[in-house]
């Protein structure tokens, strides 16, 4: 009975350490606001957003997907270890003004996703909110989107590889390991672009390991194409 238990006991304590082992390691700085290494700017192809909400049945926020053409917008700007990242790191997160709110709508065409974004990122920047979004802003000033991207009239059939070009081309000094594309199943999802406090492009490995893997992906058109 008591080498069973012995067993038993043992067992438990393999599977703990391997889980543990098998666990991303987790940064000693976490949740700490403003203890972190370089955003991520995260670029949404508004149009697949669109077409994949209304597939899965449900109603696309009308602010976004509605008439306005709308092509590549700021999903959001991420604060990034060099391995993992912070979320939620204030809770309850500080109320966003409706004025900052509004002042985003351009670049962000969704109330909610603007509050989203701040409870679970900009919370970790130690910034104060404008601070927060006007970082996104200057962020966003670096990259320059890729003409043949701007307005696609037609849905575009294209490779994460030839979507990774046209940035590093559009964009000096933007090198391929600080850019990586993701998708759902059929089409493409966001370019992600790693800079630093300073809005310098820098490379980022473990972007890579997210990205997609798919050979071909979809871009469908903007509102008023095809």
């Amino acid at each position: 009975m008591v080498g069973i238990v012995f067993r038993v006991v043992a067992f438990a304590a393999f599977f703990v350490a391997v889980s543990l082992s098998a666990a991303p390691a987790q940064d000693r700085r976490q949740s700490q606001p403003g203890q972190f290494d370089f955003y991520v700017l995260a670029l949404s192809w508004s149009p697949s957003f669109c077409e994949a909400t209304t597939e899965r049945g449900r109603q696309a926020p009308r602010d976004q997907c509605g008439e306005r053409p709308y092509s590549f917008v700021v999903h959001g700007l991420w604060p990034q270890y060099e391995k993992g990242f912070p979320e939620y790191c204030q809770v309850p997160a500080p109320r966003l003004d409706r004025t900052i709110v509004s002042m985003m709508l351009d670049q962000m065409p969704s109330p909610r996703l603007v509050f989203n974004q701040w409870d679970k990122h900009g919370t970790c920047s130690g910034l104060s909110p404008r601070a927060y979004f006007e970082t996104i802003r200057k962020a966003r000033a670096t990259v320059k989107i890729p003409e043949q991207y701007l307005e696609l009239k037609e849905p575009l059939t294209v490779t994460p590889d030839e979507v990774e070009e046209a940035f590093v081309k559009s964009n000096p000094g933007l090198p391929r390991a600080a850019i990586s594309v993701t998708c759902d199943s059929k089409r493409l999802h966001e370019v992600r672009i790693c800079v630093s406090k300073e809005f310098g492009f820098r490379d980022c490995a473990e972007l890579e390991r997210r990205a997609c893997r798919r050979d071909k992906l979809v871009m469908p058109p903007t509102r008023g194409g095809a």
